[in-house]
């Protein structure tokens, strides 16, 4: 310190200290803490390093795990992931099987009280860690490394008969290329000179008919395989091959095919709506859709099945959250990702619900006008043969142009008339 500062004075003099430690820091010269050997630990006349003056690289860039171009091929890639066979087949056979709009309410509740919060937990899990499902339990604890390996195992079955389905799709887009479909009607075989119609196809419909022995060509039973079935073993094999090239490059190549896959669905999907609403019916089928059986809702089985069904339709526990989230930024927003993706995943199950719904209704309208034309031919014959009296026929009914209601309430009358022996 040098000799003539006021604080080297006063070290030497009995005076009283008065001057604050502003004071005194004032006096004396200023310090250049850029230069400084303390802070930088260099010698004497070195020159601080460039590299020390920038900022710390990206966190997220130094452990080389890629990541996604973009956050709209992120949420295309949970949707994708999340939206499946559980919203467009499942959730509308519980909703039918469960009091229709009674097993929405529960429904909606636990996928508010678990499905959300555990989706949220496991997007915050991947995206923090930044790796897999193995890979983040393993960090957790090295001991229940089992739990991701658990994981995987499961997403390989689920992928096995997933790609099955797939290969039916396969196999069922190509034929749907013929005019007229294969399906629409029951194969016609000769016995000699005379045309039939496949007696095993008129007892069920073209449809079943198609599935079970042009498509599946099933046995008898599972003793006997049947031979390979080459139509399904190439449509099966088309399957893999689309899923090898969509996942070669990891999400580079993924991530693109996300904008098809998770987007063609919706279009398919609302092509389907837009016909079943305008099918004779479709209303009532909506109708029964959304009338609540109250009751139902006191059953624990619903409640059971509708958590079931919020695990399965969000994917949960099955690594694929934690695999996509972990190439994401740590700074991502996953509060906003869980709640959309969710919102998706549950509007996603309401719009299969009405597409099936609507189908529903229109074929038990069909199946409704089938049978009453069937019981009004069996009325006819009573009536001709004299079992029933033609008076107590209403005299407005035509037989020829008989409705719905028309012919309840001719049955009423009938029934009435007979003391309830119909």
């Amino acid at each position: 310190m040098p000799k003539n500062t006021k604080v080297t004075q006063r070290e030497h003099s009995n005076e009283p200290v008065t001057e604050s430690v502003a004071d005194l820091l004032s006096l004396e010269h200023p310090m250049d803490y850029k230069s400084s050997q303390m802070s930088m630990g260099l010698s004497p006349g070195s020159t601080a390093p460039v590299k020390a003056l920038l900022p710390s690289p990206d966190p997220d860039a130094e452990d080389g795990r890629p990541a996604w171009n973009n956050k709209l091929e992120y949420i295309l890639a949970q949707v994708g992931f999340s939206v499946g066979l559980g919203n467009v087949w499942r959730f509308p056979y519980l909703c039918q099987k469960n009091g229709g709009g009674a097993y929405l309410v529960p429904y909606f509740i636990l996928l508010l009280l678990i499905g959300i919060p555990l989706f949220f937990l496991e997007l915050a899990v991947g995206q923090r860690i930044r790796r897999g499902s193995i890979g983040v339990w393993n960090y957790v604890y090295p001991q229940l490394g089992g739990i991701g390996v658990s994981s995987l195992m499961v997403c390989g079955f689920v992928g096995l008969y997933y790609n099955v389905i797939i290969g039916w799709s396969i196999f069922y887009f190509f034929q749907s290329f013929q005019y007229p479909l294969p399906w629409a009607e029951c194969p016609i075989q000769r016995n000699g000179t005379q045309a039939i119609v496949v007696p095993e196809c008129e007892k069920s419909s073209a449809t079943t008919y198609f599935w079970y022995r042009q498509t599946l060509n099933i046995t008898s039973s599972i003793d006997d395989t049947g031979g390979l079935n080459w139509k399904m073993t190439l449509s099966l094999l088309v399957a893999w091959i689309l899923v090898c090239l969509a996942v070669i490059k990891g999400i580079q190549s993924s991530g693109k095919v996300m904008y098809f896959s998770s987007l063609f669905p919706y279009v398919v999907l609302f092509c389907f709506l837009v016909r079943g609403l305008l099918l004779k019916g479709a209303v009532d089928g909506i109708a029964h859709m959304f009338t609540p059986k109250l009751e139902k809702m006191l059953e624990p089985q619903v409640w059971r099945e509708a958590a079931t069904q919020v695990f399965f339709a969000l994917g949960l526990g099955f690594g694929g959250v934690i695999a996509f989230s972990s190439y994401n930024k740590r700074d991502n927003n996953c509060h906003f990702d869980a709640t959309l993706v969710s919102v998706i995943n549950f509007v996603t199950s309401i719009l299969a619900t009405l597409v099936v719904f609507a189908v529903l209704g229109f074929k038990a309208n069909v199946m409704n006008e089938k049978c009453v034309v069937d019981n009004a031919e069996k009325i006819l014959g009573y009536l001709n043969t004299g079992v029933l009296s033609k008076e107590l026929i209403p005299p407005h009914i035509n037989f020829s142009h008989l409705s719905t209601e028309d012919y309840a309430e001719m049955y009423g009358v009938i029934k009435t008339g007979e003391g309830g022996q119909l």
